[in-house]
């Protein structure tokens, strides 16, 4: 992997993380495109994967700010019962990490039938969601769990997380101006665990291949730039329900993969 094959795919990873599209299934098409070694592949999707977080961190500062104030209150305030929400919904995802992590690896690389396919199952999921109504529930403590299991399913590449977590919500009635934020939050700290797991399996050797480091950075801040559009950018798009272009769009493409991949 060279440097522009790192912008690009840094490129691919911010605009997809939060659209969605599956930034993981695109990764691993402009892998297969630009047939870098597979001994790659996890190390730097982890790192701009790191990228958009920190782009997340960015677009709802003010929002994190006012749940750690309101937190560290020790009261039973909104904003104590949305943090254990958050915590609730990272309990699936916890689960597959801790239990099925080496299964969920070998996914990463294995061709352009599954994740094509996989496209295809988000595409179909949006393009329904364009049947839903909004009936304005707010996100309960079961409707957390329920997104969580959505959010555990799309560490599957091809799955998009973004999608996946919106579109239950959607059809459970939730609230659409807040399932991007809730969507985006929830999806912090579990994805910062797997990058400091990443790097201290770097660090300590376990890795068994090595990226250089400009390769990584640019990737990374390529990410983060592109994040910040597109984590703005979805946030209208999911208040507005119109997911059903990008379910088309993930069809086409998924087929297209499936085909020629």
């Amino acid at each position: 992997m060279n440097g522009f094959e790192a912008f690009i795919l840094g490129l691919v990873q911010g605009l997809t993380e939060f659209l969605p599209v599956s930034s993981s299934g695109h990764l691993q098409i402009g892998e297969m495109l630009f047939h870098t070694q597979a001994e790659f592949n996890l190390t730097f999707t982890v790192m701009v994967h790191g990228g958009t977080v920190l782009s997340a961190l960015v677009v709802f500062r003010k929002e994190i700010v006012q749940l750690f104030t309101g937190l560290f209150r020790f009261e039973w305030n909104a904003s104590t019962q949305y943090v254990i929400k958050i915590l609730v919904s990272m309990i699936p995802v916890v689960v597959v990490g801790l239990f099925f992590e080496n299964a969920v690896e070998k996914l990463f690389g294995t061709g352009g039938l599954f994740v094509g396919s996989m496209l295809m199952v988000t595409g179909l999921l949006l393009f329904f969601t364009h049947f839903t109504k909004d009936k304005g529930k707010e996100i309960g403590y079961g409707h957390a769990f329920i997104i969580g299991v959505a959010q555990a399913i799309a560490v599957v590449p091809g799955i998009s997380r973004s999608g996946a977590t919106i579109a239950t919500g959607m059809f459970l009635g939730n609230k659409r101006s807040e399932l991007a934020k809730f969507s985006f939050l929830m999806m912090i700290i579990p994805v910062i665990g797997v990058n400091v797991k990443d790097i201290m399996d770097y660090t300590g050797g376990t890795q068994t291949a090595s990226v250089h480091p400009a390769i990584l950075l640019t990737g990374f801040i390529t990410a983060f730039v592109t994040g910040l559009l597109a984590c703005s950018a979805m946030v209208k798009l999911v208040s507005k329900g119109r997911l059903i272009y990008f379910g088309i769009y993930c069809l086409v493409v998924g087929l297209a993969t499936v085909l020629f991949l």
